[in-house]
Parts: C-alpha cells; sequence; structure tokens
C-alpha cells in the first residue's frame, strides 16, 4: 500500500489518563522517582518510559513528536520551541570545527543567517549553490564538507529540489542531506526520495492558525538520541525546548493539516492561473511555466496538491508595499511574515523574511525588489477573492 502521510497520522490512537479522546497535557516540568536507582538509569538513557526533566522530554512532546515522525516517515522526531530551534541543532550536531556545508542559496533568511554569520564563529563553512543545477552542487563538495542542506520548496524564490538526485550526490559523497519541509507538509514526503533528516517549522502549515512557535527534526532513532544526548547533544545542551501546552495544542491542529493543505492548494493553484493569464509575472510551482512544475508533479503526493505559497512581481517595491497595504485594507489578508495561516498573509521577502540576504546576493539569485511572497487563506470563494485582487492591481496601474 502506498505510503499516505494523513492515514499515517490518522491512525495513532492516543488516551488521556482519565480515557480523554485528547492525550493529557503534562504539565510539569520535573518527574518524580520511585527509587533512586531509577533516577540513575534514567539519566543514563537506560530505562524506557520514565520521564526526568522536561528539557529532555515530557509525554506531551513524545506524542506531537511520534504523530510528526509518522507523518514523515521516519523512526522518530524530536520537537524544539521554534523552527530554528530544530535547524540550528541539526547543524550543530552534523558538523564540528573544519567541517563544511553545501546549501541552496535560497532558503529562509534566519537559516542563511545562521550558516552565513554565526556558525564561521565555530569554523565551520558553507557554499551557497543553486540547488537546482545539480552539476553545480556537486562541484561545491570538498573532502572537510558533512552536509548538504535544502528546502524542498526554497523560501521566497519557490525553487523546488530534486530530493532524489540530491540523496545520490550525498550518499556518494557520504554526507546527510538535510530537508527543510516547511512549505510542503503532506504534498512531498523526502524522507521516501532518500532525505537523512527532515525539518519542518511547526509555526507553519502544520500548526495553522500563527499563535504557537515550533519546529521538529525527524530522522532515525540513533540520530535523535544523539540530539538528546545529555553529554554532548546539541538539543539538549542548547535548551531549545517546547513546551508541553504548545506541544498539545499543536497536536490538535495536526489532525485538521491534510484538510487545510488541500484548501490552500486548491486556492493558490486558482489565484496562480489567473494572475498568469491577466500577464503577472507569477511564480508557483503548479504553473506549467514553472522551470521544475514536471520534477515537482513528479515529486509530490497529488492529492495534496502543489502548496499554498506563491509569488508575484508588482514592478517595484513602492508597488508592492501599496499593493500590499490596499489589500489589507480591503480585508484580503494581512501583510505579515510567516505564512500557513487562514487568512491570506503577504510580504516584500527581500525587505523582510530574507532581508539577512545582502542586497547583490539577493539580486544575484533573483530576488526582486517588487516581489510579493503570498500564503494562500483557507478562502471558501476564491473566485471572489481573485476578483477583488484584480481590482486591487488595476486601482494601482500593476495590470
Amino acid at each position: 500500500m502506498a505510503f499516505d502521510p494523513a492515514d499515517n497520522i490518522q491512525d495513532l490512537q492516543y488516551f488521556g489518563e482519565f480515557g480523554g479522546v485528547n492525550p493529557s497535557i503534562s504539565d510539569s516540568s520535573t518527574y518524580t522517582f520511585l527509587s533512586a536507582k531509577s533516577m540513575f538509569d534514567t539519566f543514563e538513557g537506560n530505562t524506557d518510559g520514565c520521564y526526568l526533566y522536561s528539557r529532555h522530554t515530557s509525554p506531551s512532546n513524545l506524542y506531537l513528536s511520534e504523530a510528526l515522525a509518522a507523518m514523515e516517515g521516519t523512526e522518530t522526531a524530536n520537537v524544539a520551541a521554534s523552527g530554528m530551534g530544530a535547524i540550528t541543532p541539526v547543524l550543530l550536531q552534523l558538523c564540528g570545527a573544519g567541517d563544511h556545508i553545501v546549501s541552496s542559496r535560497t532558503i529562509y533568511g534566519g537559516t542563511y543567517a545562521f550558516m552565513k554569520n554565526f556558525i564561521p564563529r565555530l569554523n565551520i563553512t558553507t557554499s551557497f549553490v543553486d540547488i537546482t543545477k545539480l552539476d553545480v552542487v556537486e562541484a561545491a563538495i570538498t573532502p572537510n564538507t558533512k552536509v548538504l542542506y535544502c528546502e524542498t520548496v526554497s523560501n521566497p524564490l519557490l525553487e523546488v529540489a530534486d530530493i532524489v538526485a540530491l540523496s545520490k550526490i550525498a550518499k556518494k559523497h557520504n554526507l546527510k542531506l538535510v530537508v527543510d519541509n516547511t512549505f510542503s507538509p503532506l504534498s512531498v514526503s523526502p524522507v521516501t526520495m532518500g532525505a537523512d533528516v527532515v525539518i519542518h517549522s511547526l509555526t507553519k502549515f502544520i500548526n495553522g492558525s500563527s499563535d504557537t512557535v515550533g519546529g521538529v527534526v525527524c530522522g532515525t532513532t540513533d540520530f535523535i538520541n544523539s540530539l538528546k544526548s545529555v553529554n554532548d547533544g546539541a538539543s539538549m545542551l542548547l535548551g531549545s525546548t517546547m513546551d508541553s501546552m504548545r506541544a498539545s495544542s499543536v497536536l490538535k491542529n495536526l489532525r485538521t493539516l491534510h484538510i487545510r493543505v488541500k484548501q490552500h492548494s486548491h486556492n493558490a493553484q486558482y489565484l496562480a492561473e489567473r494572475f498568469e493569464k491577466d500577464g503577472i509575472k507569477t511564480v508557483y510551482p503548479g504553473l506549467a511555466s514553472h522551470p521544475s512544475h514536471e520534477l515537482y508533479k513528479g515529486m509530490i503526493n497529488p492529492e495534496y496538491g502543489f502548496g499554498g505559497m506563491l509569488t508575484i512581481d508588482a514592478g517595484s517595491l513602492e508597488k508592492a508595499n501599496a499593493l500590499m497595504e490596499l489589500m489589507q485594507d480591503r480585508n484580503l489578508g494581512y501583510l505579515a511574515v510567516s505564512l500557513g495561516f487562514y487568512k491570506t498573509l503577504f510580504s516584500a521577502p527581500g525587505s523582510s523574511t530574507s532581508s539577512e540576504i545582502p542586497e547583490d546576493e539577493q539580486k544575484e539569485m533573483g530576488l526582486s525588489d517588487g516581489l510579493i511572497r503570498f500564503s494562500i487563506g483557507l478562502d471558501n470563494n476564491i473566485e471572489r477573492t481573485y476578483e477583488m485582487m484584480n481590482a486591487c492591481m488595476k486601482e494601482l496601474n500593476i495590470l
């Protein structure tokens, strides 16, 4: 039977301690033991089912971790307090002084800043490449390279990583392929294509209500245990622990992810097709004009579509800002960063979520001043939304 991430989530069964249909929230930072030896054994990692201290883990965090591992098809997972709280420990666990990373050049600005500005202090270097050019990717690998890093669909340019081909390169050179799958939950399952580690910012589509910050690392039991080691685990020692209340909240929202992703994708596909027909420069993986459309079409689980993210180019930052302000005024969405909310969110990434990337590098990668990134919402009448957005564009002479 084909791998279906939504079915794996649905098949999980958790009962609360009093028989509740939702597991009880573990509202404790520390846990008691019946014997001193049990405490010692737990510190040593030799006692299954015992909890010690919530920075290590908690029942609520484990429920969510298990659900996300089931969704991604990995052996296990570890949740974190933010997306960056998932990304940074992974890179620090896999790399040490003198090591090297090959990364996609178009990635989330915070991830870029960590690789470009922070980890060089630890003598870890990064080469940023066009991830769509496999010969360029392989040419950037050195004897010190340990990690090949990409986003399934890149932020904000929506470039598509050929995970199968990148996995072959990684295995050839004994590298770990780390994939940030934040833009494409359920639509793409990177582990089935050869990824070693899959990361999500839970803040976005997975939670879906813009009320929680969180992250997750999905991988093998050995790797997740190494992250959680009390002696040298980056997740454990850096302390990016998710709160149990938040873990419980995300778990509830995860159960409706399959419904939400389908609607996000449906709405984004409709708007992208209409915008492109109107002559607006539109980038969306579901359009035949997208350079990786056929590749991505072969990667996705078709019922979940091509995702909820699209970009348009308004021609200039001035026009982009005016359009976003007008759309917000007309209640078509919010001028805000992040994504995956029930309402459409839009921002100019060059001056917001990608502002950490220097202007010359933005231009080199094709990130223009007029680019607007849309996270398309769950609008029931997307035709009405389009007509109202079209009117805004006409009013500002963008069309």
